[in-house]
């Protein structure tokens, strides 16, 4: 797969995540949300970290009593260019471009994490419903 298809590719990635994002957070207006997931005591939390002007910084988790199914995300929201993209996956820090890649992370790891945003936020599209101690 040569460059320019792998970066389309992580573009196309990053702008269904957030046209997704958007529709689950209905525009961004809240500062915290919260949804349970599939008749289980699976929930999926947003929490807006810092709001700029062409910038949203998100922490997503999924939080349930069984740890092995737990997992965080940090999202960068881009307003403008309306994409949104995995920074950090469970409270790792992103590597430097200049860095060459630490044997612990595969070559496509930013790629796996994106992909497995996009199926996470598409799960909460099907089956999440707000909790009701969110609701108005």
């Amino acid at each position: 797969m040569n460059k320019l298809s792998k970066t389309s590719h992580h573009l196309s990635v990053c702008s269904a995540n957030y046209r997704r994002i958007k529709k689950i957070l209905t525009n961004f207006t809240e500062k915290e949300y919260k949804f349970l997931l599939d008749e289980t005591d699976l929930t999926a939390s947003f929490k807006i970290i810092d709001k700029q002007n062409h910038t949203l910084l998100i922490e997503a988790t999924q939080s349930t009593c069984n740890s092995i199914m737990e997992f965080k995300f940090r999202l960068q929201i881009f307003l403008d260019a309306r994409l949104a993209e995995v920074v950090s996956y469970q409270n790792e820090k992103p590597v430097p471009f200049y860095v060459s890649k630490p044997r612990s992370q595969s070559l496509d790891e930013k790629y796996q994490q994106n992909r497995m945003l996009c199926e996470w936020l598409e799960f909460i599209l099907l089956k999440g419903r707000v909790k009701s101690d969110f609701l108005p």
